[in-house]
């Protein structure tokens, strides 16, 4: 069953101003995703237990580990400015 859906109030209700060429070929895709959805929806799922996933999610988080990085020097010397031990950087907030 394909649901008539007035894609002149939607566009209205999204601010879009349509073609009638657009409103058409519009109309065209939107009935038939709608088309689609009620294929799905008539699909009985009573027996499948709902998910979050597709697939179970095992150690999804690893544990913490410590590990050496690089150098402060190191990445601060790549730094187009810097004040300190720190990246200078210009405002871009304004009244900050």
């Amino acid at each position: 069953m394909t649901k008539k859906i007035d894609v002149s109030y939607v566009a209205e209700l999204a601010r879009l101003d349509l073609t009638p060429e657009e409103k058409r070929l519009f109309q065209a895709q939107l009935e038939t995703i709608v088309g689609y959805v009620d294929q799905i929806a008539s699909v009985d799922v009573s027996g499948v237990e709902a998910t979050m996933h597709g697939q179970p999610l095992v150690n999804v988080m690893r544990e913490d580990e410590v590990a050496p990085s690089l150098d402060r020097e190191r990445f601060l010397a790549n730094a187009p400015d810097r004040s300190g031990a720190e990246f200078r950087l210009p405002k871009i907030v304004e009244d900050a």
